[in-house]
């Protein structure tokens, strides 16, 4: 009988064991979600970049917020003939291949979002 009795004991603290480390989990996936995922405020100007320095995406969604509301310039690198079939409205056509030569053309503190499809 004894064994049976530690058993049931030792059930319980198992169980909360197991809980905190859902709990834990959890808690962990969250943070890591929120490091890892660009933030977009909005009306900001500019959107921050990640600590890399690199050059975040832009969800369709947050494009669209911004072209709502004006605070972002379009910037369309395909070729002249993509851009006159399609383009976003008010969007400026600098193709890829001018981009080096033609970038002093943007306003450097703008949030610029390019698009190539």
């Amino acid at each position: 009988m004894g064994d049976k009795h530690s058993d049931r004991s030792i059930a319980p603290i198992g169980l909360i064991a197991l809980g905190v480390l859902l709990l834990v989990g959890a808690i962990a996936w969250y943070i890591y979600t929120l490091t890892t995922q660009p933030a977009v405020v909005p009306g900001a100007a500019i959107p921050p970049q990640n600590p890399e320095g690199e050059i975040s995406r832009v969800s369709l969604t947050d494009a669209k917020a911004a072209f709502d509301r004006g605070s972002a310039v379009f910037l369309d690198v395909r070729d002249a003939e993509a851009y006159a079939r399609s383009h976003v409205s008010g969007a400026i056509l600098i193709p890829l291949n001018e981009l080096q030569e033609r970038i002093k053309e943007l306003d450097p503190t703008a949030w610029i979002i390019t698009y190539c499809t």
